[in-house]
């Protein structure tokens, strides 16, 4: 609570000013809603924002589960290979320069409207700062304890399990936490290019018939799901912390 509450502090101010500039000034709500009206919004809206809001987290979650399936298994590979990550990673860095709005009516157009390309979308988002934290936590293992298992006859997968990959694990979390907040954005976008439901729908909707409090609303629901994406993921690096240390601890 000590950590959180200049935050709150911080945005109750913000409200506030909010809400006194909209009672004040001659703005129509129209043009710039008080929060009381997004709060309003969100409530009588509640059972359409609730149903969008599962679409989107569906996507969100499959696809940011297969990214951090899919950046594991390669961070093991270039790992192991370094002439493969030679000729893979310039490939990898130059898929991060394609811009989001391109992307996603390409997906769209090649696989349709259905699950497939806003799942992909938020893969191709996500994947690349994972498999980066990861490669750069695997560069940070101690080399004294490296050089002691290789003189003790261990291998390298010995090596990578008891001391590589437990390095890594700080700098894990560090690329799950930047990944999250790619992966609600990414599936948003997703549903901007083409989609039956989501809150890209629902924000799309809303500006189509001039409503910004249901604009602000749907912005809302979106920063909201990714602060509980991000907060789960520090629930699980602080629950698993002590029992990775114990399980390393273990097996040396």
């Amino acid at each position: 609570m000590p950590r959180i509450l200049p935050a709150l502090l911080f945005a109750a101010l913000l409200l506030t000013a909010w809400e006194i500039y909209c009672a004040t000034a001659d703005v129509s709500p129209l043009v710039l809603p008080p929060p009381s009206g997004v709060l309003r919004a969100l409530v009588v809206q509640r059972h359409q924002i609730l149903h969008h809001a599962g679409s989107t987290i569906l996507v969100a979650a499959l696809g940011f589960s297969l990214s951090v399936f899919f950046a594991c298994t390669a961070s093991v590979a270039l790992h192991f290979a370094p002439w493969l990550r030679r000729g893979a990673m310039p490939l990898l860095v130059a898929s991060q320069t394609v811009p989001l709005v391109a992307l996603a009516p390409l997906m769209i157009l090649w696989f349709g409207f259905g699950l497939l390309p806003k799942v992909l979308l938020v893969i191709l988002v996500t994947f690349f700062p994972i498999l980066v934290s990861l490669l750069s936590g695997y560069a940070r293992a101690p080399g004294a304890f490296v050089d002691l298992l290789s003189s003790m006859g261990a291998g390298r997968w010995q090596v990578y399990r008891r001391v590589t990959m437990p390095s890594a694990r700080p700098a894990f979390f560090a690329g799950l936490r930047i990944s999250a907040t790619y992966a609600i954005v990414a599936t948003i976008f997703a549903e901007y290019a083409g989609a039956r439901a989501g809150i890209g729908i629902f924000i799309l909707t809303a500006k189509n018939n001039f409503r910004a409090d249901l604009v602000l609303a749907g912005v809302v629901v979106s920063a909201v799901l990714t602060l509980a994406l991000l907060g789960a993921l520090q629930i699980i690096d602080r629950t698993t912390a002590r029992r990775f240390r114990e399980a390393s601890d273990a097996a040396r």
